[in-house]
């Protein structure tokens, strides 16, 4: 009985917890390999990065969204223009965050055309 009531404590800490942690930025993958130099090894674990990156980006935009809607339904008593400026706080937070996905994404699609671009060259200079 012990063991089942800590363990509803816990889970209950562990839930209230998530309700109040605010949304962590995910950070950015560092640079990435030189497509014209990279192993197809290097080139598949920068993809990794930037699928995960993505991925931990579309949860912090979910997580803002779901405290925007929150904070707003909090807000009954809020005027027009404390409604715009929140609203205006959340574009902001949103368009930073995708301008930086972006960013990040063509990054390395520079690097994976530069790729491409080499491996098909070495394989023209193959012989058949």
């Amino acid at each position: 009985m012990k063991h089942q009531l800590l363990a509803a404590v816990v889970l209950a800490c562990g839930f209230a917890m998530q309700t109040h942690a605010a949304c962590d930025y995910p950070v950015a993958p560092g640079k990435f390999p030189d497509g014209n130099s990279a192993s197809l090894d290097e080139m598949k674990a920068a993809k990794a990065s930037v699928v995960k990156y993505n991925a931990d980006m579309e949860a912090y935009l979910e997580c803002i969204k779901t405290e925007y809607d929150a904070k707003v339904a909090a807000q009954t008593d809020a005027t027009p223009q404390q409604k715009a400026e929140m609203e205006k706080v959340q574009t902001q937070k949103h368009n930073a965050a995708v301008d930086e996905v972006t960013e990040v994404t063509n990054r390395f699609n520079e690097q994976l055309r530069a790729y491409k671009a080499k491996a098909a060259a070495d394989k023209d200079k193959k012989p058949s």
